[in-house]
Formats: structure tokens, C-alpha cells, sequence
């Protein structure tokens, strides 16, 4: 039996994956390479989808597994899903530079 719901694969991350759907409001553990902690989700976060683990400013680059994949359009509050809305995504940037 898993005894987390999320994980948090590089210590540089500040988001990690949900392993199952989980619901606003809930708390969840999360699994990062050093220990294991919990942490509030602010809204519903689908499976695999990611979250943010610490408050991310607008424009600040954003980390998973450990990589670069892009920076967040907005703020964003430690809980709060990660996607399309608020991530600008590494290629989309790499795209806009190539045209300037």
C-alpha cells in the first residue's frame, strides 16, 4: 500500500505529481527524496497533474524533477494546481525567444 498521494522527485522542485485525484481542502503526503511531509491542496488537483508546494511569484522558473520546465504566468499559492492556466511552459518560451 503507498502511503503517500503525491511526489516531489528533486529537492529543487517547488511542485510536485498527485498519484491519485485529490480533493480541495484535503491533506495530503507527499514523498520527496529526503522524507515524507504533508501539505493542504487548495483546489481539486486531477491524478498526475501537478501542485505547488511553496508560494511561486509570477514570472519565478518552475522546477520538476529537478529541471527547468518553464515559469508561472501568475502567483501561485502553496496547494494551488499547476497547469496551463498559470505555467508558462519551457518550449513555449524557447519558441517566443526564437522568434524575437
Amino acid at each position: 500500500m503507498i502511503k503517500w498521494d503525491a511526489v516531489k522527485l528533486s529537492n529543487n522542485d517547488q511542485i510536485a505529481m498527485a498519484l491519485r485525484p485529490l480533493n480541495s481542502g484535503e491533506t495530503v503526503r507527499v514523498k520527496s527524496p529526503d522524507s515524507i511531509f504533508s501539505i493542504e491542496v487548495a483546489e481539486d488537483i486531477p491524478i498526475c497533474h501537478k501542485f505547488a508546494l511553496q508560494k511561486i511569484t509570477t514570472n519565478e522558473k518552475i522546477n520538476k524533477y529537478g529541471e527547468q520546465i518553464g515559469a508561472a504566468s501568475e502567483s501561485i499559492r502553496a496547494g494551488q494546481h499547476v497547469h496551463i492556466h498559470n505555467l508558462k511552459s519551457l518550449r513555449a518560451i524557447l519558441m517566443n525567444n526564437r522568434k524575437g
